[in-house]
């Protein structure tokens, strides 16, 4: 299929357990999500994650756009000024951001 649909992602249940992220030092942070891939086109895919609250870094080399759903946080891009972000806003990350 061409197009993949995540319907009503704000309220979507049954997410995998994708294990934990976090720095050491910090309390764990746990990842749970969706994933969505078009055949053929492996290199593209979007899908839904959450997490609990924490401090990780993030070492995704793609290029990504996140929307979030809710809550707010921050990310600091290494060298740059911290980003900060709440439910309803999108950020685009350029392949090889990097920070906290």
């Amino acid at each position: 299929m061409k197009i993949q649909q995540i319907r009503q992602s704000i309220a979507l249940q049954g997410l995998e357990d994708w294990g934990t992220a976090g720095l050491p030092g910090t309390r764990e942070i746990r990842v749970s999500g969706v994933q969505k891939v078009i055949p053929g086109s492996e290199v593209i895919n979007t899908g839904v994650f959450e997490c609990t609250p924490g401090v990780y870094r993030r070492s995704v080399k793609q290029a990504e756009v996140m929307h979030f759903l809710s809550d707010r946080g921050r990310f600091t891009p290494d060298g740059e000024d911290t980003i900060h972000f709440t439910g309803g806003d999108t950020l685009f990350f350029a392949a090889h951001t990097e920070g906290t």
